[in-house]
C-alpha cells in the first residue's frame, strides 16, 4: 500500500511540475471541493447534495455535483435523468469528462456516477493518471459538490481527504448517530494531518431542540474522545415536501421553494458561504490531496 501511495504522489509531483512550467497560468481561482456524505445509507445525503447545489446556484455559482458513489449511483435518479455514459467511461478512457458533464434545467451539472464500479484503488498507473487529467477539467466550476457512497470505504475516505470541507449527514435515529460518529472516527484516525472543515447537518428533525440536542452530543464527543473540532452546520426539518418532491424526482427546492426543508437548505448554504474553507492551492492541491492524502 504505502509503495502504491508513493508512486501516486510521484505522479502528482510530476504532474504539477509539468504544469508550472506550462504558459498558460492554472487556477485562477479557487474551486471549492464539499463532500457530503454518511455512516449510513437513508438519511438524506444525495437529496442533500443536489439541493445544496441548487442554493449555491441561486447565489450565481457555477456549480457541479459529480456522483462519486462508484456502487449504486443515485444522482442522476433524483433528477429524473438517464445518462447515456458516466464515471465508468471516463476511467475507461471511452469518454471526457466534458463529454459525459450533463446539464440539468436547474442551474446545475452532474457527472454520473459509475454504478456497479468497485474501487478507484484499483485503478491501473495509466487508469488513474487519466482520471487526474479529466477531473482537472472540472476546475472551472466554483463549487464542486461529491457526493459519496455511505460507509467508510477507501474511495470515501480518498473524497473526504480531497475535499475543502466535509460534510457528515445524520438524523436522531440512535443507528445513523451511532454510524456517523464512526465515521467520523475514522475520518480522525485514517486521514493523516486532517485539516479540513468537518461539518455536521443533522436531517429529519421535528424540532430545532432536536437537533441541537443531536448535534452537541456528537461535537462534545468528537472533542472529547477523538480531539476533533466538528462545526455544527444546521438541521433540515422533516418535511412532508421532500417525499413528495422524491417521488416527482424533482428537488424539493424546485417543487416548494418556500418550504421549511428548502429555508434549511438555504440557511446551510449562506452558513458555508460565510466560513472559510481551509487553506489550499486550488484544483491542483486537491488532486494532490486525493492521490496523496498528505
Amino acid at each position: 500500500m504505502e509503495d502504491q501511495a508513493e508512486r501516486l504522489r510521484e505522479m502528482m509531483r510530476n504532474r504539477s511540475s509539468v504544469q508550472e512550467k506550462s504558459s498558460q497560468p492554472r487556477d485562477a481561482k479557487k474551486t471549492r471541493i464539499i463532500t457530503i456524505t454518511s455512516g449510513k445509507g437513508g438519511v438524506g445525503k444525495t437529496n442533500m447534495s443536489v439541493n445544496m447545489a441548487l442554493a449555491y446556484a441561486r447565489l450565481g455559482k457555477k456549480v457541479v455535483v459529480m456522483d462519486a458513489d462508484l456502487g449504486l449511483a443515485n444522482v442522476n435518479v433524483m433528477l429524473n435523468m438517464v445518462p447515456k455514459f458516466n464515471l465508468y467511461h471516463v476511467i475507461r478512457k471511452q469518454k471526457t469528462m466534458k463529454e459525459i458533464l450533463l446539464e440539468t434545467e436547474y442551474g446545475i451539472s452532474i457527472v454520473a456516477g459509475a454504478s456497479g464500479f468497485s474501487k478507484i484503488a484499483n485503478l491501473s498507473e495509466t487508469e488513474r493518471q487519466n482520471f487526474i487529467n479529466e477531473l482537472d477539467t472540472l476546475s472551472n466550476a466554483d463549487i464542486i459538490i461529491i457526493d459519496t457512497s455511505a460507509g467508510v470505504s477507501s474511495n470515501v475516505l480518498d473524497f473526504i481527504a480531497a475535499a475543502d470541507d466535509a460534510v457528515i449527514i445524520t438524523t436522531p435515529e440512535p443507528t445513523a448517530i451511532t454510524d456517523a460518529y464512526g465515521i467520523i472516527k475514522i475520518i480522525a484516525t485514517e486521514i493523516d494531518n486532517l485539516n479540513m472543515g468537518l461539518k455536521l447537518v443533522v436531517n429529519r428533525v421535528k424540532s430545532v431542540t432536536e437537533a441541537k440536542k443531536v448535534a452537541d452530543r456528537m461535537t462534545s464527543i468528537a472533542g472529547q474522545f477523538l480531539n476533533l473540532k466538528v462545526e455544527y452546520l444546521g438541521f433540515i426539518y422533516d418535511d412532508p415536501a421532500v417525499s413528495h418532491a422524491v417521488l416527482r424526482q424533482r428537488p424539493f427546492m424546485v417543487v416548494d421553494p418556500k418550504c421549511r426543508a428548502s429555508l434549511c437548505v438555504q440557511h446551510i448554504v449562506g452558513r458555508m458561504e460565510k466560513s472559510e474553507p481551509r487553506d489550499g492551492g486550488g484544483f491542483k492541491t486537491m488532486l494532490k490531496r486525493f492521490f496523496g492524502r498528505p
